[in-house]
């Protein structure tokens, strides 16, 4: 499950190919995690993550600063996260997470970007249901750490996967209502934590021909594009899904 959602997590931020697209998204993210639970990121969890996140992406530090500054700011932009489903080409369902200060707008793009290419955009909870909803953890390993030990431990709070990635460091996968345990142990144990998501994993996935991927992918290029979106998450099964599942 997880490993073949890294393949699909490295493509896309490949397809980026630079920063700024990055630094956007974090920026909106922390902004809405201070306007829920404060600018001390001592009482606020998610703050807490969002900035390890931030330092993993080598997001410079003033920005991290600026983002805070115009959430508690009188003349902040309310942004709202504002989940939107759908189909593209082939039958391949779709999630799209955005953060708005201007629902008019956002559904409007989002919706003439499904019909430009082939899709439609549903009602909600049209797609929902062909995904789980999960958090994902990346913890830097050290000599300490046994990784058996560490996953039996986890289990009573909510963790269903663990391995070592490609870098070195263990990724942690657990259900979408344990975040906040998950980071609480780790923060308890004095784990460090690189980073913390959440992620949508399709419980199916459609195999298609390179011809046909190249129609979601464009779908999908237009719609990460899109200042309001922070994710999407599709059913196509990408090249490297079968070898990494393995």
């Amino acid at each position: 499950m997880g490993r073949a959602f890294e393949y699909r997590k490295a493509r896309k931020l490949k397809r980026w190919g630079h920063m700024a697209r990055t630094f956007t998204k974090l920026g909106k993210e922390i902004e809405i995690a201070v306007k829920a639970g404060g600018p001390d990121p001592a009482g606020n969890t998610r703050l807490r993550v969002l900035m390890q996140n931030a330092k993993a992406e080598n997001m410079p530090k003033d920005n991290v600063e600026r983002a805070i500054k115009r959430a508690i700011s009188k003349d902040a932009a309310d942004y709202k996260e504002m989940i939107y489903e759908g189909y593209g080409p082939y039958g391949i369902a779709i999630i799209v997470e955005t953060a708005t200060d201007n629902t008019t707008r956002t559904v409007a793009n989002v919706r003439s970007y499904f019909n430009k290419c082939g899709g439609q955009l549903g009602t909600s909870g049209s797609v929902s249901f062909l995904f789980e909803h999960k958090c994902v953890f990346k913890i830097a390993k050290t000599e300490s750490i046994d990784p058996e030990e560490l996953e039996l431990d986890l289990i009573d709070f909510g963790v269903d996967e663990l391995f070592e990635d490609e870098e070195g460091n263990i990724q942690i996968y657990g259900s979408f209502e344990s975040y906040g345990a998950i980071q609480k142990y780790l923060e308890d144990h004095g784990i460090e934590i690189i980073s913390g998501e959440f992620v949508r994993i399709p419980t199916d996935t459609k195999e298609l021909t390179p011809e046909q991927r190249e129609s979601i992918d464009k779908l999908v290029e237009k719609l990460e594009e899109d200042d309001d979106v922070t994710n999407v998450f599709t059913t196509m099964r990408e090249e490297d899904d079968e070898e990494a599942a393995e």
